[in-house]
């Protein structure tokens, strides 16, 4: 665990240099995604956060509950999300993913399991796995 921390503070201490956009095309410059994580273990969801500002990601909100997700979208600002597909209390994010969708917002699933608590229509959607890593957060914000 150690070692992880000490590559995040290093890479962290590398993007904060002035030097690092030496180099970097327009494209590879872009200003960072906002993204919404609906996430109900409050460790699970401060880790992403973690992750995201590692990743140049901003956090556009972190919730935990489908109604506040819901309001969180309405007032704007979001460019992604990762979805926790199970919520406490049996609820789903299932109206998260379709008003992202209604917005054309890229959004990830995250699960544990395979696809059964996916929605049909949005199976094809990417998954991020639970464990999560930082390589496998990158690259599910990649798919994006």
């Amino acid at each position: 665990m150690k070692r992880n921390r000490n590559e995040l503070n290093k890479m962290l201490a590398s993007r904060n240099n002035p030097d690092y956009a030496h180099g970097m095309t327009a494209s590879q410059q872009i200003l960072p995604q906002q993204i919404l994580i609906v996430e109900d273990e409050p460790l699970i969801a401060m880790m992403l956060e973690d992750f995201l500002e590692v990743l140049d990601k901003g956090v556009a909100g972190s919730v935990d509950t489908v109604a506040d997700a819901l309001k969180r979208i309405e007032e704007g600002g979001v460019d992604g999300a990762i979805l926790d597909v199970n919520l406490r209390g049996g609820e789903k994010s299932t109206a998260v993913a379709e008003a992202l969708a209604a917005r054309g917002v890229p959004f990830v699933f995250a699960t544990g399991g395979g696809d059964d608590g996916v929605a049909p229509e949005f199976r094809d959607r990417p998954r991020l796995q639970k464990p999560f890593t930082m390589d496998g957060v990158a690259k599910a914000l990649e798919g994006l």
